[in-house]
């Protein structure tokens, strides 16, 4: 990371969707209040005119237009790379920043200065609160969660990993927080290092909390700063490969920190599940249930299956 000389730097991984990342670079201005701020986007050779709409709108922003796809952790890592405040915030390019969520989230790590990462509510379209809020997954938790045996979970995995014990609306210690919104010291950064690139998509936030509370840091849900959160917008232009990236990172993070033989029982397992899908999706068509649908749903969970779901490397 470069010499810090500014509050703030807020990291942008994009692909693809100018329009939602100029409302958030605009809802960035709007509520940055008194602090000072380095914006860097990274655009992972988005085919839309992200990059010149960047380029010409906001040509204050640090910005980095990659050759190819770079994915999440690895376009994260580049621009941490640049940053030079002395805090660092990830944000996704399909959120809009709510009143004065960046000086709270600043204030509050500034009086908690163990706190190695602090995520906000995000909350839906319609003003709802999403979920963002984790404690680490279980294998119990991988062979339910997202999965066609989510329905018959046993009372209690889910809502353990899903935190619904600890309110929406109160401050607490968890174990992880979805990606969208990742404030951290850039200490802990140099401390802990930057994100997997082993990771495309998809886990690479919960590998990092897991190796920033190993070394001690605290991962805090603060409800407080609010962010409007869109959810897939760039991953929903991809559904065969967001299925993928979405299962292979799982079994990453399982071989990862559990071993090669969960991992295995684990890929085989979500293998079935899908052979499974496509079976029903299959009968479905069949039976003239919505057959372009059924049509399109079997070739995608074709593709997965085909994929082995094997992580490279793995």
């Amino acid at each position: 990371m470069s010499h810090t000389t500014c509050d703030l730097s807020i990291i942008i991984v994009s692909w693809n969707v100018a329009d939602l990342l100029r409302d958030c670079l605009h809802s960035i201005v709007a509520g940055r209040g008194e602090l000072e701020l380095q914006v860097i986007v990274v655009d992972s050779a988005s085919s839309d005119n992200s990059v010149a709409m960047v380029r010409d709108e906001f040509p204050w922003v640090d910005l980095l237009a990659c050759d190819e796809n770079v994915g999440f952790p690895k376009g994260n890592n580049l621009g941490l790379a640049r940053a030079n405040g002395r805090y660092v915030l990830l944000l996704n390019p399909d959120t809009v920043i709510l009143g004065d969520a960046l000086p709270q989230m600043m204030s509050f790590m500034r009086q908690n200065s163990g706190v190695g990462v602090l995520g906000c509510q995000l909350l839906n379209a319609d003003g709802t609160v999403q979920s963002s809020k984790r404690r680490f997954p279980t294998l119990a938790t991988a062979f339910f969660e997202s999965t066609w045996l989510e329905f018959a979970a046993p009372k209690g995995v889910l809502k353990r990993y899903y935190a619904e014990d600890l309110p929406d609306d109160a401050t607490n210690d968890v174990d992880w927080v979805v990606g969208a919104c990742m404030l951290l010291p850039t200490q802990v950064v140099a401390a802990v290092g930057g994100m997997d690139e082993a990771y495309f998509m998809y886990s690479e936030e919960l590998d990092w909390c897991r190796r920033i509370k190993d070394s001690g840091w605290r991962v805090v849900y603060y409800p407080e700063a609010k962010i409007i959160h869109l959810v897939g917008q760039s991953s929903d232009q991809a559904v065969v490969a967001r299925h993928i990236n979405f299962q292979q990172a799982k079994l990453r993070y399982f071989r990862k920190f559990n071993g090669r033989l969960p991992a295995s029982l684990l890929r085989l397992f979500l293998l079935l599940n899908y052979v499974w899908q496509l079976s029903l999706e299959g009968l479905k068509g069949i039976l003239g249930h919505k057959r372009p649908l059924r049509r399109q749903r079997v070739q995608a969970y074709w593709q997965v299956i085909r994929s082995g779901l094997r992580p490279a490397g793995y």
